[in-house]
């Protein structure tokens, strides 16, 4: 590896992802290698871009958004735009993932009350049964 670029290995191994991630990423036209031959070699302005691609993916963000994002990137405004419409993008991602987590918070505690009440039933129907008197 030099500073300059990359080889596939070198990229899997940085990021932990597979060669496959990869050229699946070029094919969606989220990375551009350097093709020498079947060798792609994998520039700074790559890496950047898998950073932030993988990042986007983290947080939930569809690869389309993520794509467009990093387009917004040539608009040539020292990246304002790009920052803007990121920042609304996370905005609404945030919010979705927040409501999520509100709606797990309640299925948690209805499904830990169930349990307690499974607890209980179990453990009377463990109980010997007395005789009618």
């Amino acid at each position: 590896m030099n500073d300059q670029t990359m080889t596939i290995r070198e990229m899997c191994d940085a990021f932990e992802v597979t060669p496959r991630t990869l050229r699946f990423y070029e094919a969606k036209e989220l990375l551009f290698p350097i093709r020498e031959g079947q060798k792609r070699l994998f520039t700074r302005r790559d890496r950047a871009r898998l950073k932030l691609i993988l990042r986007g993916k983290r947080f939930g963000f569809s690869l389309e958004e993520i794509r467009q994002l990093l387009d917004l990137y040539e608009v040539g405004d020292q990246q304002q735009t790009q920052l803007t419409k990121t920042y609304e993008v996370a905005q609404t991602r945030l919010e979705d993932l927040m409501k999520q987590r509100d709606e797990l918070n309640t299925a948690i505690e209805e499904l830990q009350e169930q349990m307690k009440w499974g607890e209980k039933m179990i453990a009377s129907l463990r109980q010997p049964k007395r005789a009618a008197e």
